[in-house]
């Protein structure tokens, strides 16, 4: 919190009068004194009013069409909830991510936020009880159709405004990564994740930027002001790097156990995209860039991570979690295809959303094919890279299959909070 300190000055203007005592005795033929004329003042100009710039709100309501000939352009035909020929529904995994949202709502962060957020009209209170009607409709509704007429005859839509005031909203995945990793520092294991320093509160701004916390080649070791901290050590630094680059990691131990890390803080650096500055040095193409394919770069030029991991200078600090699973912005868990991440400063943190957008999903014969849907999900992370009401940032879950989803997902689609009508 920044505190400003206004100082006002006063200037006192103090007069003090001091009376003439004259004696005039026989003063013939007084000539009288002009009196003083007033000198014409120029006129003042007239004040120029600056209008206030309207703030536009994140958020507006809209009218929903009722055609649903074809599914793919149904808004909340969600039909990945139930079960299929080959697939099983995950009906249970969003219900419990709504409980995930309810139990945030009730804390007095959520209070504190909802006293202040920008449209009025969604509040704390809407919010919940949208939350839990929806619950209902989703345990007593036996198709995506009857699903999706509940919704529109008792909900109201409100639309992001997007990155260009018109809907248009980016967007990208991210997932939890499962490495290997050792509790102690061996020859193969020697790249650290580091634990956050107890006095990390206390270190001036500007924060130190990575490469001075880690070094250029990640090795910097006991020259490192973090000496002491290290939680754990990886084969590899990429795969470090990329557990910070995602916040959170499912960790296989070389002793045969497991553990889990989170995201406990991290200096005050905004996001760089190293893809991008590959492209901008014309290392790879900028069109059709995606992680699995920077990924690749490197693991056939490992020499380039001490050139590009030092350009995103925010280092970024872990606890060790204990098997949990991946931890939001809300401090509740976030669930696979049903947790998005959006800028808390203007989106509602906990509410009910709907995105529509194309996702890869696994075709036949390994590969991945992108499909259009609606999805419910539940808004219960942030970013840094998250800025603006055009952004949501997907959890596409743990482990490979994930990471080579949340690789590719990318395009523009629409975003939507689900309010009840009041």
């Amino acid at each position: 919190m920044r505190k400003t300190l206004a100082l006002l000055s006063l200037s006192l203007g103090i007069a003090f009068v001091n009376p003439l005592l004259s004696v005039v005795a026989q003063v013939p033929n007084l000539v009288p004194l002009p009196i003083p004329t007033t000198p014409e003042l120029p006129s003042l100009p007239v004040p120029i009013t600056v209008p206030t710039p309207e703030v536009t709100p994140p958020l507006k309501p809209i009218a929903i069409g009722t055609d649903c000939t074809l599914q793919q352009s149904c808004l909340g035909w969600d039909d990945q909830i139930w079960s299929q020929t080959g697939r099983t529904g995950d009906r249970q995994a969003l219900l419990a991510s709504i409980d995930n949202s309810l139990r945030y709502l009730a804390k007095d962060d959520a209070i504190a936020v909802y006293q202040n957020y920008p449209v009025k009209e969604i509040t704390l209170d809407r919010v919940r009880q949208s939350l839990l009607r929806f619950r209902q409709l989703v345990v007593s509704s036996n198709s995506p159709g009857e699903l999706q007429a509940a919704v529109q005859r008792e909900f109201v839509f409100y639309q992001s405004v997007g990155n260009d005031g018109k809907g248009t909203v980016k967007f990208t995945a991210y997932y939890e990564p499962v490495y290997t990793a050792s509790r102690v520092r061996t020859a193969i294991y020697k790249y650290p994740l580091y634990r956050l320093p107890p006095n990390f509160s206390q270190w001036a701004k500007p924060h130190p930027k990575r490469i001075a916390l880690e070094g250029k080649d990640g090795l910097l070791g006991n020259k490192s002001r973090l000496h002491g901290l290290e939680l754990l050590w990886f084969r590899d630094r990429l795969d470090a790097y990329m557990v910070h680059i995602q916040g959170s990691a499912q960790i296989k131990l070389t002793n045969g156990q497991t553990t889990s890390v989170g995201y406990a803080g991290g200096t005050d650096y905004p996001w760089t995209s190293i893809g991008k500055e590959l492209a901008k040095d014309g290392k790879l193409p900028l069109q059709g860039l995606t992680m699995p394919r920077m990924i690749a770069y490197f693991r056939q030029k490992p020499q380039e991570l001490n050139n590009y991991l030092p350009r995103w200078q925010r280092f970024i600090f872990f606890q060790e979690t204990g098997g949990a699973g991946a931890t939001g912005s809300i401090h509740v868990p976030v669930t696979a295809e049903r947790s998005i991440a959006t800028d808390k400063s203007l989106m509602p943190p906990g509410a009910l959303a709907l995105i529509y957008n194309s996702f890869p999903y696994p075709a036949s014969g390994g590969k991945l094919q992108k499909r259009t849907v609606s999805r419910f999900v539940l808004d219960q992370d942030t970013g840094s890279a998250i800025k603006g009401p055009g952004r949501v940032d997907y959890f596409m879950g743990s482990g490979k299959l994930a990471g080579d989803r949340a690789g590719i997902t990318g395009g523009n689609g629409s975003l939507y909070y689900l309010l009840l009508k009041e």
